[in-house]
């Protein structure tokens, strides 16, 4: 009930045959079903992924063109590869890096354009502009051509798919939307009044199809099928957690990686197109009680039953139905709560967000993916380069530790000042460190005597790091400022071994804990000209 009308749109959305959509839900779904550890994850179209390849096919080919179906057949295997590569290579952690102010920009600039794409099809208009912002223009303009009868189809649908949601929500609606407009379509002769139908569907289950595409080809598609495969892993490896987590089984991430490439194959192979994971028809199945993948192999086959018989009661399916289910099941793809809440509770993540909407409305998906994940690079590099820190202070008869800028009614040890780095000392930070560090010292009253680096946030030294270390070194040296660490980790104790560093440091001023420190700055009585 949702593979059928889902899956005919989607093939519509990226621009190929109604039976590409259909055939996607044979083989690919049993491959997925038997190779994946998720008991409830759902693998099929996605509305993003529809988009994606829709719009990086066109740049080769138009739709109507033969050549525009063996790209596609092309792209899914060789998402295939990508896939088994990351399996073999344990590569599934790239997809880390779209991070949750990326994916939702750019899963919300998607949903937008098939949006968009499909409330032309509801109202029954073409639209020849290039450009998002264009193509919304002129259909604006062009509101007042639209066909009565294909509106009402495409609302009544929605309109239906809502209602039984809401009264009656383990119903079917997108099914009983399809039934319910067909039949409107059949009695008032709607075909004959400008409504768009599917029209005749060839009968019987797919066989075997080797795309007919040269190695070029390929290569020109691998930007396209590297950005579906970010996708689907990052989606889909999310919803599988999330639901293994509330239903308390485990997930093995490489097997979900190596059995989307399986899917993947099987759709290539037998005349479908690219498979991901389907968010919103796994939440449907969990919502009835699923907890296995039988409803997915049962889905299969009743979808075989529909191709070898019931081809001819979908001729007169309108695409404006259709358009209104796959309309209504995009809207969720637009995050409106996920970035309100990204514009609450961190402003800089919330423009990265909205940066690659727009990119994806502008520029298009592909552009967009480029954006988004060089926009996650940065964010992530300006938040490493400027790290948290903190001025620790010993009281005296306390020996408390405390942050000073919070606590300005604390007395700190004179001369002493502990100075805690929350994060690895490597290339991004090792500037910042060197500078803030120089400006503590600096500016410190009375003047510092022993500077100590906490180390307890320090998990990992690159050689930049360690460079700028050596350099505070001897800039505390020069100051006549002794050095001192606490909380060194072995770990770390091994990279100042490695990068020469002790001989600076010296074991007798390397302390567990900031109180040991404390406690030898006081037993010392170190004077400045001693140092």
């Amino acid at each position: 009930a949702l593979m059928i009308p889902l899956n005919i749109g989607y093939a519509q959305v990226a621009g190929l045959p109604i039976t590409v959509g259909l055939y996607s839900a044979l083989l690919p779904l049993i491959a997925f079903a038997i190779f994946s550890t998720s008991r409830q994850l759902v693998a099929g179209p996605d509305a993003a992924i529809s988009a994606l390849l829709g719009s990086s096919l066109v740049a080769f080919a138009v739709p109507t063109d033969p050549r525009y179906t063996q790209l596609a057949y092309a792209i899914t295997l060789l998402c295939a590869f990508i896939f088994f590569l990351f399996w073999y290579f344990k590569l599934g952690f790239l997809a880390n890096f779209l991070s949750k102010a990326v994916l939702a920009g750019f899963i919300s600039g998607l949903g937008i354009e098939v949006l968009t794409s499909q409330i032309k099809k509801i109202m029954g208009i073409s639209v020849e502009a290039d450009g998002w912002f264009r193509e919304v223009f002129e259909l604006i303009g062009n509101v007042f051509e639209a066909n009565f009868y294909t509106v009402a189809i495409g609302v009544g649908s929605i309109v239906i798919i809502r209602l039984l949601k809401r009264v009656a929500p383990k119903v079917p609606g997108a099914l009983v939307a399809l039934i319910v407009m067909t039949m409107l379509v059949s009695w008032l002769h709607l075909d004959q009044r400008g409504v768009s139908v599917l029209g005749e569907i060839p009968s019987g289950l797919p066989t075997l199809t080797i795309p007919q595409v040269t190695f070029g080809d390929f290569v020109k598609l691998l930007p396209a099928a590297l950005a579906i495969c970010g996708i689907t892993l990052a989606e889909g490896l999310l919803v599988a957690r999330n639901y293994a987590q509330q239903r308390g089984y485990p997930v093995d991430a490489d097997q979900e990686v190596f059995g989307f490439g399986v899917t993947n194959v099987a759709a290539g192979l037998t005349g479908g197109f690219s498979i991901g994971a389907s968010a919103s028809r796994t939440a449907a199945m969990d919502s009835v009680g699923s907890r296995s993948q039988i409803p997915s192999l049962v889905g299969a086959g009743v979808v075989a039953v529909v191709l070898l018989f019931f081809t001819q009661q979908l001729a007169l399916l309108p695409n404006a139905a259709l358009a209104g289910i796959v309309a209504n099941a995009v809207v969720k793809l637009i995050e409106v709560d996920d970035l309100q809440e990204l514009f609450k509770v961190r402003r800089s993540e919330f423009w990265v967000a909205i940066a690659c909407l727009l990119s994806v409305l502008v520029l298009g998906p592909l552009a967009g993916v480029v954006i988004a994940f060089l926009l996650s690079v940065v964010d992530l590099l300006r938040r490493a380069s400027h790290p948290p820190t903190a001025v620790l202070a010993g009281v005296p008869g306390k020996y408390r530790f405390v942050e000073a800028s919070r606590y300005p009614e604390a007395s700190p040890v004179p001369g002493l000042l502990i100075y805690r780095f929350n994060a690895s000392l490597i290339f991004p930070n090792a500037e910042f460190f060197k500078k803030q560090v120089a400006d503590l010292v600096e500016t410190s009253e009375p003047p510092v005597l022993w500077f100590v680096l906490d180390a307890e946030g320090i998990n990992d030294i690159d050689v930049t790091g360690a460079e700028a270390l050596k350099h505070t070194i001897d800039l505390l040296e020069h100051h006549h400022i002794r050095f001192a660490m606490t909380r060194v980790s072995q770990p770390i104790y091994q990279l100042l071994k490695t990068y020469y560093l002790l001989p600076s440091i010296r074991n007798e001023y390397i302390y567990d804990t900031n109180l040991e420190a404390t406690e030898a700055f006081q037993q010392r009585d170190i004077k400045p000209k001693i140092l």
